[in-house]
């Protein structure tokens, strides 16, 4: 039984992440480096958790030319990353050049290619965000077309709101990983994610991982949160923990 928490590290600095990761590393599947710790720390960072034998899941959301974006997967992957994200928006040339620069590494390596995760739409944007850019099919259109584009791609995870869980099951099946954010428990704020849903509603649906920041670490205590929430989800994996 896989533990499918990842928390998200939105600290500033690496010892308040690596003292987290600490507490919360019995009762969770992996953490998640955003932007504002990765460019506060730096590669280090990573190296440390990595050290702490944690699974660690890069979003820095690459967007760019092709040769750039490998370029940058290829770097993660030296930094011993397991899981991370680049923007499905930037098309298919970008989005083989990313899943092709994983499994070259990879080989060279000696390792099991990381998981390069597409990004669709962001859980803080809604129908109305997408009007504003000059999307008109709406939320869950747009996330189906670039999930549909990111798998054709070779990808074999996605970034999608728990919203999306069930429609992109039903188009690309069981096999592509579904990463999600937005998960709150209902006595929990949604905060600036407008698409959201509790962790054993999202896993009923069909996530394969839990992407869950706030809820967790500014709890009173984090470790019991996250207990919490297992719990919610499957009790059976607290005895696994």
């Amino acid at each position: 039984m896989r533990n499918p928490i990842i928390v998200a590290l939105d600290v500033p600095k690496a010892n308040e992440a690596l003292e987290l990761a600490e507490e919360l590393g019995p009762f969770v599947g992996a953490f998640k480096i955003g932007k504002q710790l990765f460019v506060s720390e730096g590669p280090d960072v990573v190296r440390k958790l990595k050290g702490k034998g944690a699974q660690i899941f890069l979003d820095l959301k690459f967007h760019d030319i092709p040769n750039t974006v490998a370029k940058a997967v290829q770097s993660a992957i030296d930094m011993g990353v397991d899981m991370l994200t680049v923007h499905t928006a930037g098309g298919s040339e970008m989005l083989v050049a990313a899943e092709n620069a994983s499994n070259e590494k990879a080989k060279i390596l000696g390792i099991d290619s990381p998981l390069i995760l597409g990004v669709t739409v962001l859980t803080s944007m809604d129908d109305a965000n997408l009007e504003e850019l000059g999307i008109q099919e709406g939320t869950q259109g747009q996330v189906v077309r670039l999930a549909k584009l990111a798998a054709s791609s070779g990808l074999r995870g996605l970034v999608c709101s728990p919203q999306e869980i069930k429609p992109l099951r039903e188009e690309l099946g069981d096999e592509i990983q579904l990463i999600t954010p937005g998960i709150r428990a209902v006595s929990n704020p949604a905060d600036d994610q407008k698409r959201t849903m509790s962790p054993a509603e999202a896993i009923k649906l069909g996530a394969s991982w839990l992407v869950i920041g706030r809820p967790i670490t500014l709890a009173a205590n984090p470790r019991d949160a996250a207990i919490d929430i297992l719990n919610s989800i499957d009790p059976e994996l607290v005895s696994f923990s």
